[in-house]
């Protein structure tokens, strides 16, 4: 298998799960602040230009969720068998990429990348992401995982984004969410979490978020 990754929170959730799996791959550094995305090889495998994707044995699969999906559904793990489960995993997998992820990227887009504060926009993905985040608190009040009782695919889902808050909520990252940041401390304690995070930290990329970075990573800004 062959991971193309940049440490996104996108890439990052799809790495725990190779890691959960304990699946051989390799990686193909994909540096997106140089625009390395839209290289004809890289559309190639992915046309939306984006990370992650991979290719496993042949097959091509790009977006985050659709590959948790593919590994999960191959290997038979961390997605439940029986109906009600396998709802509960799905639901929460769906809420995680129509919700959390779309107003995460635009909360720090707004506060962190765009050339002029805008103070309606900030305020509206801000809030809009502190209700989902309210939305996961209350659930994960009552149950250990998002599913339930069973570590799932939701959970990685998850786990790739909240760890990313403290770019949307600064210094107080996940304190006005109790239930999530106790679960987040359940995944730190994962060893797949930690060989995640290993893992960004063996690759280096372009941080500086100068013109070529933001032509790059917004090219649709400069047509």
């Amino acid at each position: 298998m062959n991971f193309y990754f940049h440490a996104t929170p996108n890439s990052m959730k799809v790495a725990v799960l190779l890691y959960e799996l304990g699946l051989p791959f390799d990686v193909t550094a994909i540096d997106i602040f140089k625009g390395e995305q839209h290289s004809e090889a890289f559309r190639a495998i992915n046309p939306n230009a984006k990370v992650p994707a991979i290719v496993d044995d042949g097959v091509t699969v790009f977006d985050s969720h659709a590959i948790l999906l593919y590994l999960a559904e191959k290997h038979g793990r961390f997605i439940a068998d029986e109906a009600a489960g396998r709802a509960a995993t799905l639901s929460w997998l769906q809420f995680v990429a129509t919700g959390l992820s779309p107003f995460s990227g635009q909360a720090i887009h707004f506060l962190h990348y765009a050339p002029e504060k805008l103070p309606y926009a900030i305020n509206r993905y801000v809030r809009e992401l502190g209700r989902h985040y309210a939305v996961l608190d209350g659930h994960l009040a009552k149950f250990p995982w998002l599913a339930g009782q069973e570590y799932t695919i939701a959970d990685m889902a998850l786990w790739g984004w909240a760890a990313s808050a403290g770019y949307a909520f600064g210094e107080k990252g996940l304190a006005d969410y109790p239930s999530v940041q106790r679960f987040m401390e359940q995944m730190a304690a994962r060893p797949a979490v930690t060989q995640a995070l290993a893992l960004k930290q063996d690759h280096s990329f372009k941080s500086e978020l100068d013109a070529e970075s933001r032509r790059a990573l917004f090219p649709q800004n400069a047509a």
